[in-house]
C-alpha cells in the first residue's frame, strides 16, 4: 500500500504531457517497448497503458490542431482550399 501511495504523489508529475510533440511520441515508443519487455506487471503494465492512451489522444489533438492551422493559411480568398505539393529545396540551392 505504501508502495502505491508513493506511486500517486509521483503520478502528477508523470502524467503531465511533453510540450513538444517528438517528446510526446519519443515517450510512447519507450512506453511501447517497456510494454512489450514483458517485464512489467500487470499494474504496471495498467499504468502505461492509461498514459500512452493520454499520450496518444494528446499527440492527435496536436496533430488536429496543425492540420487546422494548415488549413486556415492555405485557403484561398473565395475560401476553396489551394493546396500545392511540397518540394524540398535541391541540394545545389543550400550551397549558395
Amino acid at each position: 500500500m505504501a508502495e502505491r501511495n508513493e506511486r500517486s504523489r509521483s503520478a502528477p508529475a508523470d502524467e503531465a504531457a511533453p510540450r513538444d510533440f517528438a517528446a510526446t511520441v519519443e515517450r510512447l515508443e519507450g512506453l511501447v517497448a517497456r510494454l512489450e519487455s514483458g517485464e512489467l506487471s500487470l499494474e504496471e503494465s495498467l499504468a502505461a497503458f492509461e498514459e500512452g492512451v493520454r499520450l496518444t489522444r494528446d499527440a492527435q489533438r496536436r496533430l488536429d490542431e496543425a492540420e487546422l492551422k494548415v488549413r486556415t493559411l492555405t485557403e484561398g480568398a473565395e475560401g476553396g482550399i489551394e493546396l500545392e505539393p511540397f518540394a524540398p529545396p535541391r541540394e545545389d540551392e543550400g550551397e549558395r
